[in-house]
């Protein structure tokens, strides 16, 4: 994370996925909102951890657990946290993704740079309904001490964003528009791997549906991505004289460009 005249610094990175426990949230077309954001937040730690340096993270909850919101913003005070990311899901009329920053802080114009930052990539990464760039008076806002955004990505009363968000790669796929903006947003560095010293790179489904495998072998296969989907590459192998591409997910897709293709950095 680059701060004044490029010192590096590290990201403190507070990220609470809500509701949990008894307070299961919004619900509709089989989901609960709290088994969907605590999916959404485990993801985009994993991502980050694995594959960029520069940060560290705290979760507001791991599992299935509730922890009250005074608890949730005071600790993220305490740890000193530089940034307080918020995911939820909603279950209004309108489907899409939006997200919030405080209307009377002192924080909101770097507020505003990191919510336009993170929005776009979300946005971008999903091809979600864009609801806007908002601010409004919530406490979980107003009482952080570092900037803050909250976010609601998909509405369980649509089902079409249910169907979407029922698929473990299209969660995945949320969770790196999530890290693409902290990417930016913070200046965070790619991680170097001793396993692949070619850095990760993004693949993007061009047909209309595609298998993906659970193991190295065209007969494992483990559920079907569609056309737009992105993925992460962390590996390449020769199975049967063609060739695959191994997903941060663990699961493997052909590498054959008829069907996937590279996307730009």
């Amino acid at each position: 994370m680059k701060g004044n005249g490029d010192v590096f610094m590290t990201l403190k990175l507070y990220l609470d996925p809500g509701h949990g426990g008894a307070d299961v949230g919004a619900a509709g077309n089989g989901l609960y909102e709290k088994n969907v954001t605590l999916q959404i937040a485990g993801s985009i730690q994993k991502i980050l951890n694995e594959e960029y340096i520069g940060h560290v993270i705290k979760m507001s909850r791991t599992s299935d657990t509730h922890l009250p919101l005074s608890d949730r913003i005071s600790r993220a005070n305490k740890w000193g946290a530089t940034f307080y990311l918020s995911i939820h899901v909603h279950s209004g009329e309108q489907p899409g993704y939006t997200d919030f920053i405080y209307e009377k802080s002192g924080k909101q114009e770097q507020e505003a740079i990191y919510q336009m930052i993170i929005h776009d990539e979300v946005i971008r990464a999903t091809a979600f309904q864009d609801k806007g760039k908002q601010t409004a008076s919530f406490r979980e806002l107003g009482e952080c001490h570092m900037p803050a955004l909250m976010t609601e990505i998909g509405c369980l009363n649509s089902i079409e964003d249910c169907r979407k968000m029922k698929k473990e790669p299209f969660i995945e796929q949320i969770a790196r528009g999530y890290v693409k903006g902290l990417v930016k947003a913070f200046g965070l560095e790619r991680r170097p791997s001793r396993e692949n010293p070619d850095p990760p790179f993004l693949i993007m489904v061009k047909v209309g549906s595609l298998y993906y495998y659970n193991k190295p072998s065209w007969r494992a296969r483990a559920g079907i991505a569609h056309k737009g989907q992105i993925f992460t590459v962390i590996g390449k192998l020769t199975k049967k004289r063609a060739k695959m591409y191994k997903l941060n997910s663990g699961h493997y897709m052909t590498a054959n460009p008829k069907y996937v293709e590279i996307l730009p950095e």
